[in-house]
């Protein structure tokens, strides 16, 4: 087996990736003005312009996206996401900078859409093309790191196995070390569990490897300072791998706050970049939609106002971002009466307060279309968990586990849960819990893509339901 006969390279394959994408960000410039004019001869000096301000863009944005991070252990999907948030990035800040400089007119719409198309699809076959390559070359014995876990537990052995199943990014676990004699000289995925060398240096002479992985208790932090003391002389990549999975984490990620390394357990995904784009996201579309949908809004109202006395707008406090209140709108869908304060009773399956118009409104999802309102208002956005009326919210957040993070994120017109079913009446606890469970998801999850993956869903399948009352 040749282990890691490649990673010598590693800055020659990063330099062939930055000269690819920078033939790919140009090649396809010229190529998509080629369609656009039928013309390479006499290129005017301001596309030429254009295309080198498109490379300076695309290095900045790949790079901010991950695209030069290593290809070891990424999936397919991963990378594709990454490569449209990086050029749907690049699209909007050159987009940006030409009005700014207003020179704008001065560019064929068509070209500059031809270019990024082309672009991204030239990035994604290069992307994928290498991660091909890698993966054939690891499954022929080439470029494998090699990896020590210590800790045995029930920690350990998930690492193991999530490694193992993963084959293709190129890890080969070589053995298994814990201080329980208990489990010395048990096998586990073909390797024996050996207690922690005394002497590391001694034994890493004899027996090489890559890296190693410690997969300890967050109890162990004494026995955790031992073994990197231990390994002081070492210069391995050593990993520490917190067993942290039951504390219920969201969105946990690594970072340096005025220079004090943090793990965070559970925080937001809309911070920085992403905010920005989640933001231009919702604005751009909404007031897209609200243009498409404006004669559907009139006739809905002059149809709630022709059939039933009452305001054609029906507003409610619900929870937003940070568990602060908001209004949000809805077309009224019941006749006019009053509930005891505090008190907000759901509709249910032959509700005798809904109009015969408003339980059309209801299954056909027409009663939430006033939401783009509070979208433009930035209260909302078009993708996120279903906003709860409060009353509902303080009934189940001491009852659903991590019930009020979902409101770490705007609430949506649609979202994750709706998409899969989970809409209308939670008259069960277990039907409130599995949509939870989904926003949950969602905010780990989040991504442009995946924003567009449930805008495309909800409109194939999500808005006529028979779960809505």
């Amino acid at each position: 087996m040749q282990i890691g006969i490649l990673k010598k390279y590693s800055s020659v394959f990063s330099m062939v990736s930055r000269l690819f994408d920078t033939m790919i960000v140009i090649g396809s410039g010229y190529f998509a003005y080629f369609l656009r004019f039928n013309d390479l001869q006499h290129v005017p000096p301001l596309y030429n312009l254009a295309i080198l301000v498109g490379c300076a863009l695309a290095y900045l944005c790949f790079y901010q996206c991950g695209l030069y991070e290593p290809l070891r252990g990424k999936h397919i999907e991963t990378l594709f996401k990454r490569l449209f948030l990086a050029w749907a990035s690049i699209l909007l800040l050159f987009s940006l900078l030409t009005f700014f400089t207003k020179t704008g007119e001065s560019f064929s719409r068509l070209w500059l859409g031809e270019w990024f198309i082309i672009g991204f699809a030239g990035s994604v076959i290069f992307r994928i093309a290498s991660l091909l390559v890698m993966r054939t070359l690891r499954k022929k014995g080439y470029n494998h790191r090699t990896l020590y876990i210590i800790g045995a537990g029930s920690l350990g052995r998930h690492i193991a196995k999530t490694m193992l199943e993963a084959e293709w990014a190129g890890y080969v676990i070589t053995g298994f070390f814990d201080d329980n004699s208990k489990l010395h000289n048990e096998r586990l995925y073909q390797q024996t569990i050996s207690a922690i060398p005394e002497n590391w240096n001694e034994y890493l002479a004899l027996h090489p490897v890559d890296e190693i992985w410690i997969a300890l208790p967050l109890r162990a932090e004494e026995r955790i300072k031992e073994i990197m003391i231990g390994l002081r002389h070492s210069t391995l990549n050593i990993r520490l791998v917190p067993d942290i999975f039951g504390l219920g984490l969201l969105n946990h990620s690594i970072s340096d706050v005025a220079g004090v390394t943090t793990l965070a357990l559970r925080e937001s995904p809309m911070r920085g970049l992403s905010s920005l784009i989640k933001s231009i996201e919702d604005r751009i579309l909404a007031i897209i939609i609200l243009v498409l949908i404006s004669p559907v809004l009139l006739t809905v109202a002059l149809a709630i106002k022709g059939t039933s006395p009452g305001p054609v707008l029906f507003k409610q406090k619900r929870y937003g971002i940070d568990g602060k209140l908001i209004n949000i709108y809805k077309f009224r869908s019941m006749y006019m009466h009053h509930e005891p304060e505090g008190q907000v009773t759901q509709a249910t399956k032959k509700d005798a307060r809904i109009t015969p118009l408003g339980l059309f409104l209801r299954r056909s999802s027409l009663d939430e279309l006033p939401q783009f309102f509070n979208v433009l208002q930035g209260r909302m956005s078009i993708v996120g968990p279903r906003p709860h009326a409060v009353a509902h919210n303080e009934h189940y957040k001491d009852l659903v586990a991590m019930y009020m993070q979902r409101h770490i994120v705007k609430p949506g017109i649609t979202g994750w849960a709706q998409v899969n079913g989970f809409r209308g009446e939670t008259d069960t606890l277990d039907k409130m819990q599995k949509r939870v469970e989904y926003d949950l998801y969602y905010i780990e999850h989040w991504s442009l893509w995946f924003d567009i993956k449930i805008i495309f869903m909800t409109i194939f399948k999500g808005f006529i339901n028979k779960n809505a009352h």
